[in-house]
């Protein structure tokens, strides 16, 4: 490294937050710039530490200590080679992944981790800026057709790839717009969506085709809807990139009143709004009392797009109880470590409750009106948590939305899945063998539609490897890079 001691001569550092009256009155990103100068000092942070453990961290498998170096070198442009040598899409990653390698950062141990996602960033915006970031175009055309069912990140990964083979690929996505839900379920605070069309024109410049309004398996009636059958008498592979979209319900006493929706009901609607579209007024939270139950990152997305669309009030419920406030115990180094985190969204109001259950939605007229719940204990019964009602802790609150954020159970059952006959696993995923394969001839699958709800850093991992196996089975053999298996499992 350039500066074996740079961990111990500089803080770690992090770029300031806009302030919260001001971008509570916009949909903008809410960082602010800094000088590429003070992100080389975070690079020099970058100890010898012998074996990186951030690489292991990362199922991309990222060259961080690479790229590391040549930011603290001023070498930018080489350091975006090697960000793009595993890593398709750095900018979302940089924006949208938890750091899983900052866990496992050797310096973690006894210091602050290295800042690897900021420095990430600022590579791969610099090298956009700078304009060597350009189509690759494949050398040789193979003529073998994929089709990919799905455009969120696992989809895009395996396209990019499979384009930049030789292969002639079609990304169908049902949805009006490409993205899956980086389109429509991050909001524009977390990633501004012209990042993401940017990075798809791209992919258009290299041959790959995006074709949206396109419902795979959907309803015959649907006019944009496409049968399997002739998707699949079209390509030579067809790819399941279709998320774990299946969210989780809560089925409790007035679960059907107006007013309790789930969070992909309500954040795709309000993301539309932000590319011109005519919002859904039913589900707007302006001067409304608003709840949202589940504690995770699609708990903050609700919560920051209702403090911007004006709110009277926000409560976030989370059955858990709070994290302690530095890495705990039974998330030793190097797992992702379990602690209280503070999201910008967190940061701009509401209030967040723990280890609170939520019993009965009440309401008047077949309108939600309020809430019923208590709080709860928690003990690990065989490795898995179990709650049970601490005594005389009732409590009712008038509530006038509440949404559901209780994470995803697995890809949508029907359509697709039952058209292709695909078999699934216990888990209620898409089963696949070693090479990516389902039980359909020709049809593989990656993403969170085979290994569930996970990062994206992990469907972009899959997506690439995933590519690697249809590549080999198309040709004999392949080049490309495959940087995880289907059982690997990961440290956070």
């Amino acid at each position: 490294m350039g500066d074996p001691r740079g961990f111990l001569i500089h803080d770690r550092s992090l770029p300031s937050r806009r302030p919260v009256p001001v971008r509570l009155k916009d949909w903008k990103e809410v960082y602010e710039d800094r000088p590429d100068e003070d992100v080389s000092l975070q690079a020099s942070r970058c100890m010898d530490c012998g074996i990186p453990f951030c690489n292991m961290g990362c199922p991309l498998g990222n060259l961080i200590p690479d790229w590391n170096d040549l930011a603290y070198r001023d070498n930018w442009k080489d350091a975006a080679r090697r960000l793009h040598a595993t890593n398709n899409f750095p900018e979302f990653t940089g924006r949208l992944c938890p750091a899983p390698c900052e866990g496992a950062c050797v310096a973690g141990i006894n210091t602050e981790p290295i800042a690897i996602k900021n420095i990430e960033l600022t590579i791969i915006e610099r090298a956009f800026a700078e304009g060597w970031v350009t189509p690759v175009i494949a050398s040789n055309k193979t003529g073998k057709t994929v089709a990919v069912i799905g455009s969120g990140p696992a989809g895009l990964a395996v396209a990019q790839q499979l384009t930049r083979a030789g292969h002639d690929v079609t990304v169908f996505e049902r949805a009006d717009r490409v993205g899956g839900l980086m389109r429509y379920g991050i909001p524009e605070f977390k990633m501004e969506k012209h990042l993401l069309d940017r990075r798809l024109e791209q992919m258009t410049a290299e041959g790959t085709t995006f074709t949206a309004n396109a419902y795979v398996g959907g309803p015959t009636e649907d006019e944009t809807s496409i049968p399997v059958a002739e998707l699949q008498a079209s390509f030579d592979v067809v790819v399941l990139a279709t998320g774990a979209t299946q969210w989780r319900d809560l089925p409790i006493p007035g679960r059907e009143l107006v007013g309790v929706y789930q969070a992909m009901e309500y954040l795709p609607p309000s993301n539309k709004v932000q590319h011109g579209d005519d919002g859904n007024t039913d589900i707007h939270a302006k001067d409304k009392k608003v709840v949202v139950i589940g504690g995770g990152d699609t708990g903050a997305d609700c919560l920051g797009t209702a403090l911007r669309q004006g709110a009277s009030s926000v409560h976030q419920f989370e059955i858990m109880e709070r994290p302690p406030p530095e890495r705990s115990d039974s998330t030793p180094w190097p797992t992702w470590p379990l602690m209280y985190r503070v999201s910008s969204a967190h940061e701009e109001g509401g209030v967040r409750l723990y280890s609170v259950s939520t019993t009965e939605f009440t309401g008047k007229d077949g309108r939600l009106t309020g809430l019923e719940g208590h709080e709860v204990s928690m003990e690990l019964v065989e490795g898995r948590p179990s709650f049970s009602k601490v005594p005389d802790s009732d409590f009712k609150m008038d509530v006038d939305l509440v949404f559901l954020a209780m994470g995803f159970t697995g890809p949508e059952q029907g359509t697709v899945l039952d058209q292709l006959g695909v078999e699934l696993d216990g888990r209620g995923n898409v089963q696949r063998d070693s090479n990516w394969r389902t039980s359909a001839d020709n049809v593989f699958v990656c993403g969170d539609s085979g290994r569930g709800q996970s990062l994206i850093v992990w469907a972009i991992a899959e997506g690439r490897s995933c590519a690697a196996a249809i590549d080999a089975h198309l040709m004999g053999s392949t080049l490309l890079p495959a940087p995880v298996r289907p059982n690997d499992r990961p440290m956070i």
